[in-house]
């Protein structure tokens, strides 16, 4: 299950070994120990210019999931499940309205990410929207046992 993660911003530490190694508990958890991720860590900026190319919408916001096209594979045929860009600017200052840790945010919009490379969207399916809410307090809670987001998170 490799995890790819590329690190672009510079204002905020991030251990990219300890992430790649929660990712990697993210994933098994999910039960796709088959399948490739990439992660990119950005700041504002970053993630402002992907939402507006892709999204048509002019702001930045915390994570964005690109999915890899069914069937795609890697060189080993581990399915490539797709790129999750994550701004670490605005997850330090969520971290902060959720009452968690910078490291937990970043799990947590990881774990939402992810749903979304796997399908589900909280957007247009309350159905999707009960499940990814589920989903992602049963995985945080895997990876940071007795500890979910609390204050402002709708997660």
């Amino acid at each position: 299950m490799p995890v790819l993660v590329n690190n672009d911003q510079s204002a905020n530490k991030v251990d990219v070994r300890w992430l790649k190694k929660e990712a990697r508990r993210v994933l098994k958890a999910l039960e796709l120990e088959d399948d490739e991720l990439s992660i990119l860590l950005t700041d504002d900026p970053g993630i402002h210019e992907l939402n507006r190319q892709y999204r048509d919408k002019d702001q930045p916001t915390d994570v964005l999931s690109f999915p890899q096209d069914d069937g795609a594979v890697n060189e080993t045929g581990d399915r490539l499940l797709g790129d999750v860009v994550i701004s670490v600017e605005t997850a330090d200052r969520q971290a902060r309205d959720h009452h968690l840790s910078l490291q937990e945010e970043l799990i947590l919009l990881l774990i939402h990410g992810i749903l979304h490379l796997m399908g589900y969207d909280h957007e247009t399916s309350r159905k999707d929207a009960r499940f990814m809410k589920t989903k992602t307090q049963e995985v945080f809670g895997h990876i940071f046992p007795g500890r979910q987001p609390s204050g402002t998170s709708n997660f």
